[in-house]
């Protein structure tokens, strides 16, 4: 959820390293931030999203607008920190045995059930082109404007809809065809 209006002193405050405001803008940010990270495939979204506030916490000096042009300029620094770690990641092959794999032990279950979730995702955005899912991961999980979105993909607003139309219409069609019932189907298309 957006800060709103008194977002003006919360970011002059964070300019001059107050700790409150720091907070206010983690807990606006980061869920957000780590969901779109975890959503575009990124192996170590806390991670990554880490290295986006270190980004921002370096540079917020240097940023000038409203809210809005705020959280685009995040949601860019977090674009780019995906990339360069998919860039790092195609140049370093990363092993583990099993003995690895076992110490670091935790919830079966649970790891189990978070697997099948995102599983089952995956395979729902399969059917989506790349940009289709950066758009609905910025629109939904970011919960960017169509302007923040576009500025993020350095797209037009109208190509944005588009894009949105075309992946919505795609999950639809990918929905019914595996059964899920025309009203939960209707209810990804009612998104604007």
């Amino acid at each position: 959820m957006p800060i709103g209006e008194g977002f003006d002193e919360v970011l002059s405050a964070a300019k001059a390293g107050a700790d409150w405001a720091w907070k206010e803008i983690y807990l606006d940010l980061s869920g957000p931030i780590t969901g779109y990270l975890a959503s575009r495939g990124a192996t170590e979204p806390e991670d990554l999203a880490g290295e986006t506030f270190l980004h921002m916490a370096r540079a917020i000096h240097s940023f000038q607008g409203n809210e809005g042009s705020f959280r685009s300029w995040v949601f860019v620094i977090a674009h780019r920190r995906m990339i360069d770690a998919r860039r790092s990641a195609s140049r370093t092959v990363v092993s583990q045995s099993a003995t690895e794999i076992e110490a670091k032990g935790g919830n079966v279950e649970e790891e189990a059930v978070d697997q099948l979730t995102t599983a089952e995702l995956v395979r729902a955005l399969e059917v989506l082109t790349d940009e289709q899912r950066e758009v609905l991961a910025l629109r939904v999980i970011a919960d960017l404007s169509l302007q923040e979105t576009a500025d993020v993909m350095e797209k037009t607003v109208g190509a944005v809809k588009g894009l949105q139309r075309r992946a919505l219409e795609s999950l639809r069609k990918h929905l019914d065809a595996d059964g899920v019932s025309k009203s939960d189907s209707s209810t990804i298309t009612e998104m604007k």
